[in-house]
């Protein structure tokens, strides 16, 4: 149902059980999937497509332009996949013209994005993934599956954000975030394994013991020297443990430097 308050372009392309509340504006070049509901005042912006069974609350800004100082109006695209939550105040941009730029920023599914979050152009979020209140992106940022963002957790643009890692309440993260670890503080730092989360996701106790160590390898050595670059006890594990050739594949490919 579309609340007759509501401003939808007739360009628009609502599937037919889409619920748009009173004061939300929906602009063309807009295509939106079965079992969405936009809630009241939300605007959605032109180049926008979402998905199916998207929960998308009060005031959210929905496909913005993308702040870049460079943008001059081309067009480009915000996607969003299925079954995310959207709250209010939440503001995710399209991607940017920028010479680095893809020109869209993506959202997966399964998504549960708090209260002021920000997603800027050019990011790309995986499934799975939790933003608490005020949790931002700078653009060009890719987040990993189930990553968890806490409070006011800030990402610093071409930083890359591992699957099943977590950051604390205030986090300012200004290079890489490994997979599978836990990271706080102003800087960031490393605080090990995320463990917990892991078990509750049903990982292996022998994979999080082979994490655990490729760990302090890496980030906690005896020199400490925890540049990344193969070890032969590290191939040797790759071998036997898909997290750990994530975990090492993820380092070796940091173009920002990882998070110690």
């Amino acid at each position: 149902m579309i609340d007759n308050r509501a401003v939808v372009h007739p360009a628009a392309e609502l599937a037919d059980d889409v619920t748009v509340g009173p004061f939300s504006v929906i602009e063309e070049d807009v295509t939106i999937g079965p079992g969405t509901a936009i809630d009241s005042h939300v605007i959605v912006r032109s180049g926008s497509r979402i998905g199916r069974d998207n929960h998308i609350y009060s005031f959210a800004s929905i496909g913005e332009d993308p702040q870049f100082a460079g943008y001059q109006g081309e067009p480009t695209r915000l996607e969003i996949g299925d079954t995310n939550v959207i709250r209010e105040y939440v503001t995710l941009n399209r991607g940017s013209s920028s010479p680095r730029g893809t020109g869209v920023t993506k959202v997966g599914s399964n998504n549960f994005l708090m209260a002021y979050s920000h997603i800027a152009h050019d990011s790309v979020l995986g499934d799975h993934i939790i933003f608490a209140n005020g949790a931002s992106l700078a653009g060009h940022v890719e987040v990993g599956d189930y990553a968890i963002l806490g409070g006011f957790t800030l990402i610093h643009q071409f930083c890359r954000v591992g699957r099943h890692s977590l950051t604390g309440i205030g986090t300012v993260c200004l290079q890489d975030v490994a997979p599978y670890l836990i990271v706080s503080g102003n800087p960031a730092k490393t605080y090990g394994i995320n463990f917990r989360g892991l078990r509750r996701r049903e990982f292996s106790e022998d994979a999080i013991a082979q994490l655990r160590k490729v760990y302090r390898q890496r980030f906690r050595p005896s020199n400490g020297n925890g540049v990344p670059g193969a070890e032969p006890e590290d191939a040797a594990q790759q071998k036997n443990c898909k997290e750990v050739d994530t975990l090492l594949q993820f380092l070796s490919q940091s173009e920002r430097g990882v998070t110690r």
